[in-house]
């Protein structure tokens, strides 16, 4: 599994025009799936992993609080193309992606235990649909993290 996380003061994901997810201060989640993260494992550590990360400024303006610690919100969007090869060619290969009926059940799992981690519901794209994601990256601080480099 891997994720890339952006600190935001505000996000918003649109389907054909209408706002389906939005948040003000938390966490963009941008999360892609491969066949390897069906045991699940991977989901609940980087679950615990995104509700733990101390990104936050604290009142001397040292990132040493999480999301929680904030009071803050996820926006948790599925994104197949960071599983993207560009070993070959000029275009992306994405045979790593997990495809859809494996991927779905994967993003709804995830999302349900950063729902727990957080202890409210998260922001949500829609699955497999056509998005626009706008957000305001807040310092910037953007992070990538695989569920594979966790040993």
């Amino acid at each position: 599994m891997r994720v890339i996380i952006q600190r935001v003061s505000e996000a918003c994901v649109r389907v054909k025009g209408e706002i389906v997810g939005e948040i003000g201060l938390g966490l963009l989640v941008l999360c892609g799936f491969e066949d390897a993260d069906e045991s699940g494992d991977d989901l609940a550590w980087m679950a615990r992993k995104v509700a733990a990360l101390r990104i936050f400024a604290d009142e001397n303006g040292a990132m040493n609080r999480s999301v929680v610690d904030v009071g803050g919100e996820l926006l948790v969007i599925s994104q197949f193309t960071l599983f993207a090869s560009t070993v070959k060619g000029a275009r992306p290969s994405f045979l790593r992606s997990a495809k859809g009926p494996v991927a779905e059940p994967l993003y709804e799992r995830f999302c349900a235990l950063c729902d727990a981690e957080l202890g409210k519901k998260v922001a949500r794209g829609v699955f497999g649909a056509d998005m626009q994601v706008s957000l305001v990256n807040d310092g910037p601080v953007t992070i990538a993290m695989d569920s594979r480099g966790r040993e």
